[in-house]
């Protein structure tokens, strides 16, 4: 009976201690503002690491790439003397896309070239955002941090959830929309 009651005893005792902070806990859950501050601090944090991860990724290549104020990074390693790409521009590219850890997800050498239309087309951000810093003949690399590509869904085929891709890009031809 004695050793039932020395049991017992730190149970109570710690039923009594969680209880008395639930409403404190309860206000601090279903405040949308809090809940706000919580999910921005979080992603603030992840996306840090994201971007440290793609800084050391750059320094093990020995790569020299810019970065736009958005995050993407980019490094043209052949010149062409082609249009520039421009907003309402039919944009003509080849390019492959890997993951961070090397793995080809996409290849359009065996497809043939993608043509999107610049400004109205359902490409990822980033990858739009680069073409425009290229012109026709332009080879470029960009590393797209996950906020600009497919970010928390991924494409749900090749490109897993939150994943940085890099593009290798080369820009086929630039015309307006309306020429062929």
């Amino acid at each position: 009976m004695k050793y039932r009651f020395f049991f017992a005893l730190p149970v109570i005792a710690l039923l009594f201690s969680c209880g008395g902070n639930q409403k404190e806990v309860d206000k601090k859950i279903n405040n949308p503002e809090q809940y706000s501050e919580n999910l921005e601090g979080a992603n603030k944090y992840y996306n840090q690491n994201e971007d440290d991860q793609i800084e050391d990724f750059i320094l093990r290549q020995g790569w020299e790439m810019t970065k736009t104020g958005s995050g993407l990074r980019c490094m043209i390693y052949k010149n062409g003397n082609g249009i520039p790409v421009a907003d309402k521009k039919i944009v003509r590219y080849h390019y492959k896309v890997n993951l961070l850890n090397g793995r080809l997800c996409y290849d359009t050498s065996k497809e043939g070239p993608k043509e999107i239309w610049i400004g109205h087309s359902d490409v990822v951000s980033g990858v739009e955002e680069g073409l425009m810093m290229l012109r026709e003949g332009d080879k470029a690399k960009f590393i797209i941090p996950s906020y600009l590509a497919y970010g928390w869904i991924g494409d749900s085929k090749e490109i897993p959830t939150r994943a940085v891709l890099i593009y290798d890009v080369e820009v086929v031809q630039v015309r307006n929309y309306n020429a062929q």
